[in-house]
């Protein structure tokens, strides 16, 4: 099989290194243009290193890449972590088409962070979608699905690298091989049930120390590694964004020993993390980070009981 990668990063890479494992041909690889000061792109290094032929342009619509990708004599592409538009007539050179990755349950969570809102959103469930791309966002008649577990101490990060993105590589394969074979069915997505949503912002990452302990826990393990769900503390210094990353939810009534404390306020402190009192419960965090500085231990940062964060 002759294969055409779209892609980049470590995803694109994984993809890549799949298709040569079992002994397909790489006909050509396709990556976003590099940024200036930005590191190097894995999909293209890997590519590089073995010598295959590696496009760069900045619009797959442009004729240069069209030329190049009709060059390629391909069988099928295969989109593995693609930001740039690609346009139907790219998509239809070669002799199958394109395939694509999306990283949740289409239609559920269509956009650029489906990981993040499917843990934001509470959900205990999502998994990934190998479609055909078409102009509309995430749109396009699927091919397979797989379902995974989130897990209710999952991460963004977690979810993403230990599960998503292993069954994601074994899913383009598998889809690859029933296109090409003309053995893959594929059918509409349901519009009634389509979701979307876009980056989560520095507003919706936000914590509300109103909200049920339920929901910020999912907050911060949404938005953990990035953009990291935040709050505020104020010092001699003045008001500070404070980031919330690894934590865990304790469920309990919050009365009795926390009578009389605030939402939001930290009523324990040691070396291990922070106690934050929250409606229904507390969130314990043992590793923030204060403003633009370094992730690090709550002791490395001036948080004594009493302190009511959002304040």
């Amino acid at each position: 099989m002759r294969v055409v990668i779209v892609g980049q990063q470590a995803f694109g890479k994984a993809v890549l290194e799949a298709f040569v494992g079992r002994g397909d041909t790489i006909a050509g690889v396709f990556a976003a243009p590099e940024k200036p000061g930005s590191r190097p792109d894995p999909l293209v290094a890997a590519a590089e290193e073995r010598k295959f032929p590696v496009y760069r342009f900045p619009k797959y619509s442009a004729p240069e890449a069209l030329e190049a990708l009709k060059s390629c004599n391909a069988d099928i592409g295969v989109m593995a972590y693609v930001l740039l538009f690609a346009p139907p007539e790219f998509c239809a050179i070669p002799k199958h088409g394109m395939i694509q990755f999306h990283p949740s349950v289409l239609p559920l969570h269509r956009g650029p962070a489906s990981i993040p809102w499917a843990i934001i959103r509470g959900r205990s469930e999502t998994g990934l979608t190998i479609f055909r791309p078409t102009p509309g966002l995430d749109e396009g008649p699927v091919i397979l699905q797989k379902r995974v577990a989130i897990g209710p101490n999952d991460t963004a990060a977690s979810l993403y690298f230990d599960k998503i993105f292993p069954l994601g590589v074994e899913a383009l394969l598998q889809a690859a091989d029933l296109v090409t074979a003309g053995r893959a069915t594929e059918w509409t997505q349901d519009e009634s049930q389509a979701t979307y949503e876009g980056w989560v912002r520095e507003a919706e990452a936000r914590i509300n120390w109103a909200n049920h302990v339920d929901f910020i826990y999912d907050l911060i393990r949404g938005c953990n590694p990035a953009p990291g769900a935040w709050t505020t503390l104020k010092s001699e210094a003045g008001e500070q964004k404070l980031y919330l990353f690894d934590s865990k939810k304790i469920m309990a009534p919050t009365f009795g020993s926390v009578r009389g404390k605030k939402l939001g306020e930290v009523v324990s402190a040691g070396p291990e993390g922070i106690r934050i009192h929250a409606q229904g419960g507390f969130i314990e965090c043992s590793r923030l980070r204060l403003g633009d500085g370094a992730k690090v231990k709550p002791s490395e940062i001036d948080l004594p009981v009493g302190t009511i964060l959002g304040a």
